[in-house]
């Protein structure tokens, strides 16, 4: 029986979601042209059929990877469904069906396309993640340290360790603006006595005007960074090399004046 490919699917949005895709797949002998989320879907020329999600499927999927490819193979996966790459449920998919027939050895075979757009994909994942454990700024709101990015990929799976480890004892919630997601931590005690660190599904984030104690942390982080810098030095191109300009709305020390004296 020769393999349907004049097709799409509609999927959930999930990591579950499209490990049900690629169930879906062999088990149907079906190579979807493309795979859209939920609330992606485009008008195509294929027809498309919805997969729905199930655990059971997805579970023997992500099983069998680590049995037929790697543990790597299944943690490279994980991070290229973060990223914000082009069709990336395709070039997972396709990425599979070659770790399914050459085993490990997928993860070197960089010459091959989908390989080597899946690699390019997760290291600017991994760059922007590194990137936001230096650029995250909080503020204070009721004892809630805050902060909002917004980064091009999904990066809170990526930093949840980081800055849970880095402020274990405090309660803190970042908000990706981008993806309307938000990690959430609370550490052991208060109305939570075993604590919480998860990231939610949020439709709509707003911030109140900060207090007057987190204006005057604010002004005295400005003050500080003006301080230390030394103006005769001062090279906005050197400066936008390290800092990207993307970064700077979410940035304190980067205030209105900064950002067009920089321009």
């Amino acid at each position: 029986m020769a393999w349907r490919s004049d097709l799409a699917y509609a999927y959930d949005g999930s990591f579950d979601g499209l490990m049900t895709c690629v169930f879906e797949s062999y088990a149907s002998k079906e190579i979807p042209i493309d795979i859209q989320s939920g609330d992606e879907q485009q008008y195509l020329l294929f027809p498309t059929k919805w997969v729905d999600t199930n655990l059971e499927k997805a579970e023997r999927v992500y099983r069998a990877i680590g049995i037929k490819v790697s543990s790597e193979a299944q943690r490279f996966v994980r991070e290229g469904f973060l990223t914000c790459a082009e069709q990336k449920e395709v070039l997972i998919l396709r990425f599979l069906r070659l770790g399914f027939t050459h085993g490990k050895a997928v993860m070197d075979m960089l010459a091959d396309d989908t390989v080597h757009l899946l690699q390019r994909a997760v290291q600017q994942l991994n760059h922007e993640s590194h990137m936001f454990t230096g650029f995250v700024r909080f503020s204070v709101y009721d004892d809630v340290l805050v902060s909002v990015i917004e980064p091009k990929n999904e990066v809170l799976p990526i930093l949840s360790d980081h800055f849970c480890e880095r402020f274990r004892n405090e309660s803190f919630l970042i908000y990706d603006k981008t993806h309307r997601k938000a990690l959430v931590h609370q550490p052991p005690g208060g109305p939570r006595k075993t604590g919480l660190t998860d990231i939610l599904e949020v439709d709509e984030f707003v911030l109140p005007e900060p207090g007057e104690e987190e204006k005057a942390y604010r002004r005295l982080w400005k003050q500080f960074y003006d301080t230390v810098a030394i103006k005769e030095r001062i090279s906005p191109r050197r400066q936008m090399s390290h800092m990207p300009k993307r970064y700077w709305a979410n940035l304190t020390e980067m205030s209105y004046d900064e950002v067009k004296r920089l321009r």
